[in-house]
């Protein structure tokens, strides 16, 4: 398939980072893979919450990409806040495509406005996220800016999510994402999941994308997904297969669990 060198070792290194993290989780793991949007959510306070994709493929015209990894991390700092970065390692397999470049980059901020049926109240949940779209390696150079609105409500039957998003591109365009996701029942250990997204940079291309794919809460703090992607770009087709886990734990879990095997190992010696 033409591999980039290296890759596999890059794999292998995702891999275990994410098997060390599953070990510690503790919170819960609610994932926003494999959307584009969000939802009016954010991780707990005190807990850092990782959605990663380990091998991802995406097909843009004649090109061939590969993703490995793309990785978002969420820490929430404060009652309702989060903050994250993000960003995908993209590998060219068609000629003319970088060998290896990081994009899609960003440093965010999410907080939930108004507490609803996302937090076990009523009504529905109300949540902004924003944040500066960082320079890339090889790739997407500049920087820019990004403000999401975002409204979530979820009944018997389903949850379902609202994305109005306008940005600054790194080019300096302004850019605007119309987004609608769908679940499934919450409580189905396996739930369906559907999404739609307009896009438009009033200066480059217009994009429209759907998603369709499922969601599998393995339990309450750790999700696996998979999705198949298809869109249309300025007339030119799009394909990607998405799959990936996500898992959150406590920042002093670690530390905590070492130390009761210290003390329970210590116990046993005597």
């Amino acid at each position: 398939m033409g591999v980039p060198p290296g890759l596999m070792k890059t794999v292998g290194a995702v891999a275990a980072l994410a098997a060390a993290g599953v070990t510690l989780w503790c919170g819960e793991a609610v994932a926003y893979r494999p959307f584009d949007g969000t939802d009016a959510a954010v991780a707990e306070t005190g807990e850092i919450e990782i959605e990663l994709g380990p091998v991802e493929y995406l097909r843009d015209g004649a090109e061939r990409t590969l993703l490995a990894p793309d990785l978002r991390i969420n820490y929430g700092f404060i009652p309702g806040w989060e903050a994250s970065l993000e960003g995908k390692l993209t590998h060219g397999l068609s000629a003319g495509i970088p060998g290896t470049s990081l994009v899609e980059s960003d440093a965010l901020l999410k907080g939930v406005l108004r507490e609803g049926s996302l937090q076990e109240k009523p009504g529905p949940s109300i949540a902004t996220e924003f944040g500066v779209l960082l320079p890339g390696i090889n790739d997407q150079h500049g920087t820019g800016a990004v403000l999401d609105g975002i409204i979530s409500q979820r009944w018997d039957w389903g949850t379902g999510h609202l994305n109005v998003q306008i940005e600054l591109t790194r080019e300096q365009h302004a850019d605007y994402f119309l987004d609608t996701i769908i679940e499934g029942p919450h409580d189905w250990p396996v739930r369906p999941v559907a999404e739609i997204f307009y896009e438009s940079d009033v200066s480059a291309f217009r994009t429209g994308s759907a998603l369709v794919g499922a969601i599998w809460q393995v339990q309450d703090n750790i999700a696996v997904d998979f999705g198949l992607r298809g869109a249309r770009t300025n007339g030119q087709t799009a394909g990607e297969i998405r799959a990936g886990v996500t898992f959150a734990f406590g920042v002093t879990k670690g530390p905590d669990i070492l130390s009761g095997l210290v003390a329970s190992a210590s116990r046993g010696f005597h």
